[in-house]
C-alpha cells in the first residue's frame, strides 16, 4: 500500500512538473498547495517594484509610512492560509498581539508611523509608492496553501534570486544612467554605493533566512527598527523626538523578537539591541548638561560675557540718541545746517510740525536721506528730470514711473509691460494720504527688483555727468563690479571711536557700520549670493535717483520703506503671539533657500550663499569645529568643540527655489527639508533669526513686533538702520556666523543670557510701537519727498 502511495505521488508530481507546476513544502516544513513556476512578468514586476523603493529612498529619504507593512502583510498571509510557526506566549499576551495578531500590528503601526513620518502632504502622497511596491513584492514571496485569482504568480525566492537579482540590477542601472542625464555625473560616489550596494545584498540575505523561520512581516518590521534606533540624537532639534524614537525603537524590536521561533537561541540576545538608541541619546545628553554647565558657572557669577559689554554700550548709545534729538524747531533747522552744510529744502518747517504733531521720536537722525540724495546734487535740476526719462527709455529697464500729485496726496506709478507694482503705489498713497496740498508734485523711479539697482560714480570726468551705463549681470559674479569705487568711499571711523572690548577672540558685531562696509571686508566676496550668482541684477552705473528698498554700502539706491512690511502674510498679528514664558527656548528659522542662483557652472557654489551656511551651522550638517566661551584662570577664553546644540535650532529648509534641476537636487540631496511651516510658528521661539534673500527680508517687522528676541544677518541698508540700535533691539550677527554657537548657548543657557534675551526683546518691541507706526514711515517719506522735489526742481543749479 505505501509502495503504491509512494507510487501515485511521483507519477502526480512528474504530471505537475510536465505542466510547469512545482510542489514543495512551507519553509515550515508544512505541505502546500502546488504553484507554477515564477513567470518572466513576475520577476520583471518585483525587480521594478525593488528599484522604485530604492530610488525613493535615495531621492528622498526614509519611508515614513513603512511599518504600515506589517498588517498588511499578516493579512495577506491570513489570506493565503498561511500559518508560520511564530511565538505566541500566552503568558505576554500584550506583546504577542501587538506582533502577531492584525489589530495589535495595525495599532502598533500606527503609533511607529507618527514617529517615523515626517507627516507632509506630498510626502504622504508620495509614499504611497514604494509601500505599494513593496506590498506587492512580499506578496509574491509568500507561501501559499490554496489556489488564488492573483495574476502574479508566486515566486520561490531561493529558486529566482539570480534572475531577479540580474533583472534588478539592470533596471538599477538604467536608472542610474537616467540619474546621470538629469543631474549630472556624481563623481566620488561609486565607491560608496558599491558599500552600499553590498551591504543591502547581506540584508536580503539575512532577511530571507529570517522569513523561512518566521514570516515575511519580518522584513519591515526589522526596516523600521533599523531606521528609528539609528537616527542621530545629536541632529535632533526636540528632545522628545529623541525620547519618542528610543520608545518606538523598543516596540519595533518587540515586534520582531515575538514574531521570532521561542526555541530560538539567540531571540534572548536580541534584547540587547535596544542600546543602540539608548546609548547615543545618554551621550547627548551627557554632552548638553556639560556644555550648559560650563557656560553657567563661567557667566552666572562674576565674569562678564562680551554680550554683556555690548549691550551695556549700546543702552547708552540708544540713550544719546533719544536726548541729542531736536526740542524745536529753530533747534533742527539749525541742526540741518550744522550736519549737511546746506540749507534745509522747502517746505521743512511743515514738514517738522508734521513730525511733532504725531510724536516721531527721530527728528535729525536722517542722515540716510541725504548721503541718498546729495550725490545727484552734481546735476542741475532739468538734468535730473532728464536723466529719469531716459532710464525710463531704455528696454527692459524695470522700474516703475511714479508721479506724487501734491494737490490729491495721490501717487500714480506706470510701467510699459507691468501691470502689478508690487504695492508701490498704495504704500505711497497709505503714508502720504494725509497731506493734501501742503507737498509739491514729485516724479521718482522705483526699482521693480528685489536686488539694488544703482551705482553712483564718487567723480564724473567732464561731460559724463549726464551719461549711465546699463549693464545686466544675472547669475554672474559682480563683486569687483561692487567695489571699483571703494578707492573714493570714505572709510568708517565709527568703530575706531568705540570703547575697546574684550570679544575674547569671536567675531561679535561691535559697528554694524563697519560690518556692513563691503570696502573693509573682502572676504564678503563669497559669503553672499547676491555678489556671487543674483537672481537677477540689472545694474545702471550713472546719476540716476533710484528708490529701493535695500542697498548694499557701495551701491547708491535712494533707500525707502518696504511695500513688503505691509503685506498680510507679513503683518504682525498680537493675537498669534504668546507670553515669553511659554515660548520654546530656541532659535528659530524657517523658509525657502533664495539669495542666490545655484548654477551649473559652479555646481558647489550654493554651499556658500547665506542662507544655506546659516542653514548648514544650525543643522550642523559640515560637523565643523564651533566656537565657545569659557572661564579658566579667572579669564574667559576661547576653546573649539565639535558640539552643536541641536535642541537649541529649530532651523530649515521648507522649499528649494532658484536653483538647475541638477542644484536643486544636489541640495535635496544635502538638506534635510523641514515640513510647511506657518508664518506665525515663529513666534512661538524666544529667538527668532532674519536673513537676507534676494534682497531685504520681509518678516523682519513682524520679527521686531512680537516678543521674541530677532537675530538679525544682513549686509543690506535699509531707511529705518539709523532708529535701530542693535543689542537694544535686536542681536546683530556676523557674517562669519562664528559667533552664532556661542550666542544661542548663552542667551538660551545661562540665566544673565536669557535674562539680556527677554529684555532686547521687550525693548525691540516697545519701541517698535514707538518709532515704527506708519506715521513714523509717513514722517521719513515726507521728508524724503521734499529733498527728492528739491533735487528735480527746474530752478536748481547742479552744485
Amino acid at each position: 500500500m505505501s509502495n503504491h502511495a509512494s507510487s501515485s505521488l511521483e507519477e502526480l508530481q512528474k504530471k505537475q512538473s510536465d505542466y510547469g507546476i512545482i510542489a514543495k513544502s512551507n519553509y515550515d516544513g508544512k505541505p502546500r498547495s502546488p504553484c507554477r513556476k515564477a513567470s518572466a512578468t513576475s520577476q520583471w514586476v518585483v525587480a521594478a517594484c525593488l528599484a522604485a523603493t530604492c530610488c525613493y529612498k535615495a531621492e528622498i529619504g526614509e519611508i515614513g509610512q513603512l511599518p504600515l507593512l506589517t498588517p498588511l502583510i499578516l493579512t495577506a498571509e491570513r489570506k493565503f492560509q498561511y500559518d508560520p510557526e511564530i511565538s505566541k506566549s500566552p503568558e505576554q499576551w500584550c506583546f504577542s498581539s501587538l506582533s502577531n495578531s492584525i489589530w495589535g500590528t495595525a495599532f502598533a503601526a500606527l503609533l511607529l508611523t507618527f514617529v517615523l513620518s515626517k507627516w507632509t502632504l506630498l510626502g504622504s502622497i508620495l509614499s504611497i509608492i514604494p509601500i505599494a511596491c513593496l506590498l506587492l513584492v512580499y506578496v509574491t514571496l509568500i507561501p501559499r496553501n490554496i489556489t488564488h485569482s492573483i495574476r502574479l504568480s508566486q515566486i520561490d525566492i531561493e529558486e529566482t534570486i539570480a534572475p531577479l537579482s540580474y533583472r534588478t540590477l539592470l533596471i538599477l542601472l538604467a536608472l542610474l544612467g537616467l540619474q546621470t542625464v538629469l543631474f549630472g555625473f556624481q563623481s566620488g560616489t561609486y565607491f560608496p554605493s558599491l558599500l552600499c550596494g553590498i551591504a543591502k545584498a547581506l540584508s536580503w540575505y539575512c532577511t530571507i533566512q529570517a522569513a523561512k523561520h518566521t514570516s515575511w512581516s519580518i522584513a519591515p518590521r526589522v526596516a523600521t527598527f533599523a531606521a528609528m534606533s539609528t537616527r542621530d540624537p545629536f541632529m535632533e532639534s526636540s528632545a522628545l523626538q529623541c525620547i519618542f524614537n528610543i520608545l518606538a525603537s523598543f516596540l519595533a524590536l518587540t515586534q520582531v523578537i515575538y514574531l521570532c521561533p521561542k526555541q530560538a537561541k539567540y531571540r534572548p540576545a536580541l534584547w540587547s539591541l535596544v542600546l543602540i538608541s539608548i546609548i547615543p541619546y545618554i551621550a547627548n545628553i551627557y554632552a548638553i548638561r556639560l556644555t550648559e554647565s560650563s557656560a553657567k558657572l563661567s557667566f552666572d557669577h562674576s565674569l562678564v560675557h562680551p554680550v554683556e559689554e555690548l549691550v551695556r554700550h549700546a543702552k547708552s548709545d540708544f540713550a544719546s540718541l533719544l536726548q541729542k534729538q531736536s526740542k524745536n524747531y529753530t533747534a533742527a533747522h539749525a541742526e540741518y545746517r550744522r550736519r549737511y552744510s546746506a540749507e534745509p529744502p522747502p517746505g521743512f518747517e511743515a514738514w517738522y510740525n508734521f513730525a511733532v504733531r504725531y510724536e516721531s521720536p527721530i527728528i535729525d537722525d536722517f542722515d540716510i536721506i541725504f548721503k541718498s540724495v546729495s550725490p545727484f546734487w552734481k546735476l542741475s535740476g532739468l538734468e535730473v528730470s532728464t536723466m529719469m526719462d531716459r532710464v525710463v527709455k531704455t528696454p527692459d529697464h524695470n522700474l516703475w514711473f511714479c508721479e506724487f500729485l501734491g494737490k490729491k496726496a495721490e501717487t500714480k506709478c506706470t510701467h510699459p509691460w507691468r501691470t502689478n507694482d508690487r504695492h508701490i503705489s498704495a504704500s505711497f498713497n497709505a503714508l502720504l494720504g494725509k497731506l493734501p496740498g501742503i507737498m509739491p508734485n514729485v516724479k521718482f523711479l522705483v526699482n521693480h527688483l528685489d536686488e539694488p539697482r544703482v551705482l553712483v560714480p564718487p567723480q564724473s570726468l567732464k561731460g559724463e555727468t549726464r551719461n549711465f551705463r546699463a549693464t545686466n549681470m544675472p547669475q554672474t559674479p559682480n563683486w569687483d563690479a561692487m567695489i571699483k569705487f571703494c578707492h573714493a568711499h570714505p572709510r568708517n571711523r565709527s568703530s575706531e571711536s568705540k570703547t575697546s572690548l574684550k570679544l575674547s577672540g569671536l567675531p561679535f558685531v561691535t559697528d554694524v557700520n563697519s560690518a556692513m562696509d563691503l570696502c573693509q571686508h573682502p572676504e564678503y566676496r563669497s559669503m553672499h549670493g547676491l555678489f556671487m550668482s543674483p537672481t537677477s541684477f540689472q545694474l545702471l552705473e550713472g546719476l540716476i535717483p533710484i528708490l529701493s528698498t535695500g542697498a548694499p554700502s557701495t551701491m547708491g539706491d535712494v533707500l525707502f520703506p518696504s511695500p513688503a512690511y505691509n503685506e498680510s502674510g507679513f503683518h504682525y498679528n498680537p493675537s498669534h503671539d504668546i507670553e515669553w514664558e511659554k515660548k520654546k527656548n530656541n532659535l528659530y528659522w524657517a523658509g525657502s533657500s533664495t539669495g542666490g542662483f545655484a548654477s551649473d557652472h559652479q555646481l558647489d557654489q550654493w554651499r556658500h550663499f547665506q542662507r544655506q551656511r546659516f542653514v548648514a551651522l544650525a543643522q550642523n550638517l559640515e560637523n565643523q569645529q564651533h566656537h565657545y566661551l569659557q572661564a579658566k584662570d579667572g579669564v574667559v577664553q576661547r576653546f573649539t568643540s565639535s558640539f552643536l546644540n541641536r535642541k537649541l535650532y529649530d532651523v530649515g529648509f521648507t522649499n528649494m527655489l532658484q536653483c538647475t534641476l541638477r542644484t536643486c537636487h544636489s541640495q535635496r540631496a544635502y538638506f534635510p527639508l523641514s515640513t510647511w511651516a506657518d508664518k506665525d510658528t515663529a513666534l512661538h521661539s524666544k529667538l527668532v533669526f532674519d536673513i537676507d534673500g534676494n534682497g531685504i527680508s520681509g518678516r523682519y517687522y513682524k520679527l521686531l513686533a512680537s516678543r521674541s528676541t530677532p537675530l538679525k544677518q544682513t549686509l543690506l541698508r535699509e531707511w529705518h538702520d539709523e532708529r535701530l540700535v542693535p543689542w537694544v533691539h535686536y542681536v546683530p550677527v556676523s557674517q562669519s556666523m562664528q559667533e552664532v554657537p556661542e550666542l544661542v548657548m548663552f542667551l538660551t543657557s545661562t540665566g544673565k543670557g536669557r535674562g539680556i534675551a527677554r529684555e532686547i526683546a521687550e525693548g525691540g518691541r516697545e519701541w517698535f510701537g514707538r518709532a515704527f507706526r506708519d506715521v513714523d514711515l509717513s514722517v521719513y517719506v515726507y521728508r524724503l519727498m521734499l529733498e527728492m522735489a528739491r533735487l528735480q526742481d527746474p530752478g536748481r543749479r547742479a552744485s
